[in-house]
């Protein structure tokens, strides 16, 4: 029988930590997001797109989509999300993973929802 992994995963403003059960805190990485200007296509997630802040082409914007604990930007919070997850358990999984994800104490209930979605 498969195994469902099990994830904490804290969502900061400046890092993002991912805790699996049974295997402990396996990744760490600023919540910065480098996307392509014109299409939108995520290209670099966490420290390979905080090493292009200042650096990045012009047709590459580099940001937090995580503003004072709260979800600033949904899709593109959501596409580092689903990098990070990845990374952390690996893309072929038959089952999809128990998530818990922290929110900032005074989260509105609006908050609550994007980061629930």
């Amino acid at each position: 029988m498969p195994v469902v992994e099990e994830l904490g995963i804290d969502l900061g403003t400046v890092n993002v930590l991912v805790y699996v059960r049974g295997r402990g805190s396996v990744l760490q990485e600023p919540s910065v997001v480098a996307q392509e200007l014109e299409t939108g296509d995520v290209v670099a997630v966490g420290e390979e797109a905080r090493s292009m802040m200042g650096r990045a082409p012009e047709t590459i914007i580099v940001r937090r989509p995580l503003r004072a604990g709260v979800i600033a930007d949904y899709r593109v919070t959501q596409q580092m999300l689903f990098h990070f997850m990845s990374s952390a358990i690996g893309k072929t999984r038959l089952l999809k993973p128990r998530v818990c994800v922290t929110v900032p104490f005074g989260a509105t209930q609006v908050e609550r929802r994007a980061v629930q979605e």
